[in-house]
């Protein structure tokens, strides 16, 4: 099938009315200040921005993780008590209580913050898994990162 030729439309556009207003006060209120002021010579500089080191990055990530799993934006909306309390029913003392019971959809902010530190620990057990990885580390360190990077794993996947 051959190709269709282009076809060119010719469409009139509207004279603008600026250009074409006849009234001189608009005439004069631009091109007056124009013609007594002149801009500024300004040499400014480009700031020049260095990229922050990788361990930076990588702290700035976690902290980010960390705050995002352990229910931060739920404890500013809903602002839950720190921790909750129980009565001992034979002896009539109260105990602290870490975790809410009887709400699924809930939590204390204590909660929140263990469970983040918790996945965080197995972040970083991830991180030493891919360190132990290394072929340049001597033997020691990384039957070591290997060990620990197990350890700290096994706590995100319990």
């Amino acid at each position: 099938m051959a190709p269709k030729a282009e076809t060119t439309q010719t469409l009139s556009t509207p004279t603008d009315s600026s250009s074409t207003s006849i009234d001189p006060i608009f005439y004069i209120l631009k091109i007056l200040p124009f013609s007594i002021l002149r801009p500024p010579r300004l040499r400014l500089k480009l700031p020049s921005f260095t990229l922050p080191s990788p361990m930076t990055v990588f702290s700035l990530v976690l902290l980010t993780y960390f705050m995002v799993v352990s229910g931060i934006v739920y404890d500013v909306i809903v602002e839950p008590p720190g921790i909750g309390s129980t009565q001992d029913p034979a002896t009539g003392s109260v105990r602290p209580v870490v975790f809410l019971p009887g709400r699924v959809n809930g939590q204390y902010i204590i909660e929140g913050l263990s469970s983040g530190f918790m996945f965080v620990l197995g972040g970083i057990g991830i991180v030493l898994l891919d360190l132990a990885l290394d072929r340049t580390e001597p033997r020691v360190s990384r039957s070591l990162m290997l060990l620990l990077g197990s350890r700290l794993w096994s706590l995100l996947i319990l």
